[in-house]
């Protein structure tokens, strides 16, 4: 399962990655889940701004504090959340006994992947939350590609 999810986002890179693209990409996001009737908040962030934020009906602020805990992880260990978290499962542990961060701060979770720009490496964090985990992580990965798939064709 680790080297699924490390595969996974090895396919994530993006060429570029300004404000226009976080646009674009939020609003990909937002359509799909809409599309799929999925209550999920959706969060892109360069570096520690957040340039796109949506809340779609079914969703609460619990959502926006997950968000930003598995934001967290994403930005510590330059990894998606969900590999974070299933790394320390495969171990025998858990996230947070390996870690000992503050849970209150840190969700190794599914739903949070870096945004990674070719030739530079991690630049931010694209993400959900309001699914169970493997959910949110399967739903961003698959949109993100999707995203950088139409990206590539113009």
């Amino acid at each position: 399962m680790v080297g699924q999810l490390q595969r996974q986002q090895e396919g994530l890179v993006f060429t570029r990655f300004d404000h226009d693209t976080a646009w674009r990409l939020g609003v990909h996001l937002v359509e799909a889940a809409r599309a799929q009737g999925l209550p999920v908040v959706v969060s892109v962030r360069r570096g520690q701004q957040r340039l796109f934020h949506a809340a779609l009906p079914g969703t609460a602020a619990d959502n926006d504090a997950w968000i930003e805990r598995k934001s967290a992880v994403v930005d510590r260990f330059g990894e998606a959340s969900y590999l974070v978290g299933t790394r320390a499962r495969a171990k025998g542990t858990t996230f947070e006994a390996s870690s000992r961060l503050d849970p209150d701060r840190y969700a190794a979770h599914g739903g949070v992947v870096p945004v990674v720009v070719e030739g530079v490496g991690p630049v931010g964090t694209v993400g959900v939350s309001g699914l169970p985990q493997a959910e949110d992580h399967a739903f961003v990965v698959g949109q993100v590609g999707a995203f950088l798939r139409a990206e590539a064709r113009g």
